[in-house]
């Protein structure tokens, strides 16, 4: 029995009658749901925070300013410049806190003036206070008003309960000089797992990548022979005495990951496995929360690097828990490489109640800064970091907030500006972007399944759906109700942060382009919680491009997920057909794994792939380290023969680019 084989309802039809009025069924409500609005309900205003019930004390994160961050940019570069003195002499936590973190008076300092507003402030690592009181308390110091917030459970989502400020936070005159954000006084859920299923997930293909598991199925096995990994494993490289972590915003079962890796036939160690709830920990598996994405993250990095040890970083989904996450894994120092596949928007912080980079005047402050700094850190002590680019092809807003109408006929959107997700799009971070394998999917497109809707994709290719149009068409769809707009791998141009110096002499990396307004109806504005309903983006910005690199993405040549619902009638199974560059940022953490174990500590990998690109030893020679993605889209930046913002500088030849990376190092 082929455990991969994927796992039908005994109470539906037979497959093919099934596929047909599931697949209609899918593309007519997605339709109906564009049509009427958002399906998502509004949230109940319950009053003022402090007269519910429960809310005497709560906990808020304050993040303080790096000391002499631009040093720590520089020496950033210089860690990573092959000919510099201090080139990979990767610093350790402690050393990196005696050199860059506030001094004890400082934090005194901000710990004296929030107790005068009723508060207490413990430091929670170098660069974070874990700060704790009373609603009104916290009022007072941050100049808000605090609501409490229920929203009711919808068709695929539970209910809900959040607080809110009724208005940005403004943190203290005597604090302002050394924090730049506190985080914890809006609770929403603000991040989504990068994780997209197939479209149509009947797809029968007629052939698979090497030899392997079909598509649909494919496992950590099929991306080693695809990717030229298995060269390394014969030579004895697994991974051993490294250590890789995720961080990840929802539960999951420890059993599913080691079921995966049992139907591959790897050795695992049983105890390889460490969980760390943050702020809490994000509470019992749940499907609506995004189990899955925990589950594949781990299933993905641990499968590709077996003889790794894996910490999970499991935290709630807020801002707040987001950056503690990351604060946890660097502040620990422990793991070598770090992945997530959650984020959002770029520019969607802006729109929220936490201050960001305006690029005109360059002033930061607000979550982002307060992110960067620990990326920057992480770099610093030698750390990879990765992140997926997102699912939503060029127009990442469009995936994230949601698309409704009026539609325009011509562009099939009601607000189209280029967008890219953070936190890939930090220049301290690996953004993980995506591809589709080449080969024939097979579509029915009638109950008899005869003939059947042919696509062929005779190369890899960039991720875009697009190539879906001709079909939904033969189905009578366009390609928002055909659900396939703008589903893709995330890539663009950062409007928030400047062109770093890797990307510098790279041809093919872009300006922002220009006239790029984000508009929005008062009901989606009030839906997402925000205020503003038009917003322009700065226009020929030379923001940092993304994404980095890219690995196989696409959910119609996808992956397996051995996953247990939190819908009992469900259970346990080998899900199929899943994909996203939810994939590709946990399989880069796996592959660094096995980089570290030849090579040590590698910090920020953006400095290798690009140092590749500017020496001309990108694509050239018999086996070479990058592959260039000639072709397909993500619905608007195309491939090309060396870096675009779509599917980045390519994907790697595993073995041949282990070759480029330098000479271990002690650590």
């Amino acid at each position: 029995m082929n455990p991969f084989a994927p796992v039908r309802d005994a109470r539906a039809p037979t497959p093919r009658r099934a596929w047909l009025a599931v697949m209609l069924l899918t593309s007519l409500s997605a339709f109906a749901a564009h049509a009427s609005g958002p399906a998502r309900p509004e949230a109940a205003d319950l009053g003022p925070l402090a007269e519910q019930p429960g809310a005497a004390h709560m906990s808020v994160t304050v993040a303080l300013r790096m000391r002499a961050s631009a040093e720590a940019e520089n020496l950033l570069a210089a860690l990573h410049t092959p000919g510099d003195p201090q080139y990979r002499h990767f610093l350790t936590a402690e050393q990196f806190e005696a050199r860059f973190a506030p001094s004890a008076a400082e934090v005194a300092k901000v710990t004296t003036a929030l107790a005068r507003y009723g508060l207490t402030a413990e430091r929670a690592s170098a660069l974070t206070l874990k700060v704790t009181g009373s609603p009104a308390a916290m009022e007072r110091a941050f100049a808000v008003t605090l609501h409490a917030y229920h929203v009711p459970a919808s068709r695929d989502k539970p209910a809900y309960s959040y607080h809110a400020p009724l208005s940005p936070a403004v943190l203290p005159a005597e604090v302002a000089g050394s924090a730049s954000v506190v985080l914890g006084l809006d609770s929403r859920p603000s991040l989504r797992p990068h994780l997209t299923r197939a479209a149509h997930p009947d797809t029968h293909p007629v052939a698979s990548t090497s030899g392997g598991n079909p598509f649909g199925s494919l496992t950590v096995t099929d991306f080693a022979s695809h990717y030229d990994v298995r060269p390394l494993y014969k030579q004895g490289v697994t991974g051993r005495g490294r250590t890789l972590a995720i961080v990840t915003l929802a539960g999951l079962t420890p059993s599913d990951v080691f079921a995966y890796w049992k139907a591959l036939n790897l050795n695992v160690d049983a105890h390889r496995l460490t969980i760390i709830n943050i702020d809490g920990g994000p509470g019992a598996p749940s499907d609506a929360a995004g189990s899955l994405e925990s589950t594949l993250d781990i299933e993905q990095s641990g499968g590709l690097a077996p003889g790794a040890r894996i910490i999970a970083y499991l935290a709630p989904n807020t801002n707040q828990a987001f950056l503690d996450a990351f604060v946890a894994a660097v502040q620990d120092n422990r793991a070598q490489s770090v992945s997530t596949s959650w984020g959002f928007w770029e520019w969607f912080q802006n729109l929220e109640n936490s201050p960001v980079t305006d690029p005109v005047t360059g002033q930061t402050t607000g979550l982002y800064q307060a992110m960067h700094e620990q990326f920057v850190r992480a770099a610093i002590q030698g750390q990879s970091v990765f992140a997926a680019s997102g699912d939503g092809g060029a127009y990442d807003a469009n995936h994230d907030v949601g698309c409704f109408p009026p539609f325009s006929p011509d562009t099939y959107s009601c607000t189209q500006p280029l967008t890219v997700d953070y936190p890939a799009s930090d220049t301290a971070m690996t953004a993980a972007g995506g591809t589709t394998l080449p080969g024939l999917q097979k579509y029915c497109v009638n109950a008899a399944c005869t003939p059947t809707y042919d696509i062929n994709i005779p190369n890899e290719r960039v991720w875009g759906w697009d190539y879906l149009i001709g079909l939904c068409k033969v189905l009578g769809f366009d390609p928002i109700s055909c659900g396939i707009y703008p589903a893709g791998s995330g890539g663009g141009v950062s409007v928030f942060f400047a062109r770093p110096s890797y990307q510098n002499s790279i041809q093919g990396v872009r300006r922002s382009e220009e006239d790029q307004v984000w508009r929005s109806s008062v009901l989606v504005a009030q839906m997402i919680g925000i205020t503003s309903t038009f917003f322009a983006l700065p226009e020929e910005y030379a923001g940092r491009n993304v994404p980095d690199a890219s690995f196989n993405a696409d959910p119609q040549t996808g992956y397996v997920v051995a996953y247990t619902s939190s819908d009992p009638r469900v259970g346990f199974s080998f899900q199929t057909f899943w994909g996203g560059t939810s994939f590709v940022a946990p399989q880069m953490n796996g592959l660094a794994a096995l980089f570290g174990q030849r090579h040590g500590r590698l910090g920020l990998l953006n400095y290798s792939l690009y140092r590749l690109a500017q020496n001309h030893q990108a694509y050239g020679g018999e086996h070479p380290p990058l592959h260039a993605i000639h072709d397909g889209d993500n619905w608007f930046y195309h491939g090309s023969n060396g870096y675009n913002p779509a599917a980045g500088l390519g994907i790697m030849d595993v073995a041949s680019f282990d070759a480029t990376l330098p000479g271990r190092e002690d650590e």
